[in-house]
């Protein structure tokens, strides 16, 4: 009888604190249309440029962040600073030639010499490896039986027939450069098709670019046009454009050049913090990235879906926040309000915070992650257009969050919650493009809400008048329902699914 009693206390003493957790709807409800749309206005406007890290407008948009922080009664999240400084770096390109059995050729016509992805250099060799299409992993070997050490190598640009189109961005999987290192390749020629190179290649921004400390330093790259490819391969230039090219060596003494200057520059996060109750050592991410593209050929890249849209969410998800802990309803978990910079670039800012967090990544139970949540997928043809947003890597880490996510949902905001790019096979690898990857691989469980890819997506026509404001308010509403039961649940996360080791590292 005395077992039966003690139990019923001890249930009857949780349903009592769980019963202390307040109502979230009255702050919700402080997340409006109006609100979100007089900040998208500010932080998309021509004033800040297009954001892009290390620029005055990124430094714009950082101090804005920083003083709506402060107007909130915020702590600083790192330190007595709102601000998490790291470096990057500004390469200039001073001068590249390419020269094959002494004929020079063109620079930005002929042939593309990245300056981020090169270091300075001369290069002189008088034999080439041709290797297909250079590719090198579980599907494809173009190395097999070639000997590149410290050769350069030709490669065709793309993939073989038959097979996807590269992505070439590191992050989501390894690029052309990345196998010819590989196989101890001195230096790398991509070949595309045509005369004169890509205009996207050679852009008048192309000759300048900004880096940071990089994990690995890429092999030596240029990408040629066929003018280049016919003095190198002569009367066999036509065998490269067979369907099945075959690897082989050949004579050419080739001569790469580049010089280039690097100036250090400095990049920020903002970080907001919102101290807890009883259980204040836990933390709540609330993430979005608060860069874009700057100005490129005199236009602004205004990017105000991405990420202008999951910006002013963390400001208004911070502001909902500031005002429960006023009226006595504050969160008994502390929530980091962070926005980071370097998204673009290739997720530096949050990388620079996960390898160096202000508040311990074991005691950091999610990091819901806000990145394009104010426009709608065009190609999404089914179901309530209007009514959904896409939550990406809910059930990655921990079983406990998807359910959660859920059940908030269905109690509060009601929007389609889809789940399309939690597809393994999602060949836009969404799961891997933004903030929250930098958490999840240090097995921080995350969601990633998302509204798709639009035909705005990285233009200049991304602008604040094409935001839907109310089903951006309602989005963030489910956020903000999210990150309260986060910070009011007894207990963390589970962290009991593991990371696949192939996503480990970025």
């Amino acid at each position: 009888m005395r077992k039966i009693f003690i139990a019923a206390s001890l249930c009857f003493a949780f349903a009592a604190q769980a019963q202390k957790i307040p109502d979230a709807r009255p702050y919700a409800k402080t997340i409006t249309a109006d609100d979100l749309k007089k900040h998208l206005y500010i932080v998309a406007s021509a004033d800040f440029e297009g954001r892009e890290t290390a620029t005055e407008g990124q430094h714009k948009v950082a101090d804005y962040i920083e003083n709506h922080f402060k107007s909130l009664g915020l702590q600083p999240g790192n330190g007595d600073h709102y601000k998490l400084p790291y470096p990057v770096y500004q390469d200039s390109l001073e001068s590249a030639s390419l020269s094959v059995a002494s004929q020079a050729f063109a620079l930005n016509q002929d042939f593309f010499a990245p300056v981020a992805s090169n270091n300075s250099l001369t290069l002189l060799g008088s034999e080439v490896v041709f290797a297909g299409y250079g590719v090198d992993d579980s599907t494809r070997n173009d190395y097999k039986d070639l000997n590149v050490r410290g050769r350069i190598v030709v490669v065709l640009n793309g993939n073989p027939p038959g097979t996807p189109a590269p992505t070439g961005r590191r992050r989501f999987g390894p690029t052309k450069q990345d196998f010819a290192q590989r196989n101890g390749a001195a230096a790398v020629l991509i070949l595309y098709k045509g005369d004169r190179v890509p205009p996207q290649l050679s852009a008048p921004r192309g000759n300048m670019s900004v880096t940071e400390f990089r994990r690995t330093n890429s092999i030596d790259n240029f990408y040629i046009t066929e003018k280049v490819a016919r003095a190198i391969f002569g009367d066999d230039y036509g065998k490269l454009e067979s369907g099945t090219p075959s690897p082989k060596v050949y004579t050419a003494d080739i001569k790469m050049s580049l010089q280039k200057m690097t100036h250090e520059l400095q990049a920020s996060d903002v970080l907001g913090f919102l101290p807890g109750t009883d259980l204040k050592d836990q933390i709540v991410v609330i993430s979005a990235h608060m860069d874009h593209l700057g100005k490129r050929n005199g236009e602004i890249y205004y990017g105000a879906d991405d990420d202008g849209s999951g910006t002013v969410s963390v400001l208004e998800l911070a502001s909902a926040f500031a005002k429960a802990r006023d009226a006595g309803k504050g969160p008994r978990r502390s929530i980091l309000f962070l926005a980071n910079s370097g998204e673009e670039e290739g997720l530096w800012g949050s990388a620079f915070y996960t390898d160096h967090p202000t508040y311990p990544l074991d005691h950091t139970t999610v990091d819901l992650n806000i990145d394009m949540i104010g426009r709608i997928d065009p190609h999404r043809n089914y179901g309530d257009s209007m009514n959904y947003v896409y939550v990406v890597g809910s059930d990655k880490l921990s079983t406990d969050l998807k359910p959660i996510s859920e059940g908030t949902n269905k109690k509060y905001t009601k929007l389609e919650l889809d789940y399309k790019f939690d597809d393994p096979k999602d060949p836009e690898r969404i799961y891997y493009r933004s903030d929250h990857f930098n958490f999840a691989r240090k097995g921080v469980p995350i969601i990633f809400y998302f509204d798709g890819i639009h035909a705005d997506y990285h233009r200049p026509t991304d602008t604040p008048d094409k935001i839907d404001y109310d089903l951006l308010a309602k989005r963030g509403q489910l956020v903000f329902y999210t990150a309260w039961d986060m910070a009011n649940r007894n207990d963390m996360l589970k962290r009991d699914i593991p990371l696949p080791a192939t996503a480990a590292t970025r």
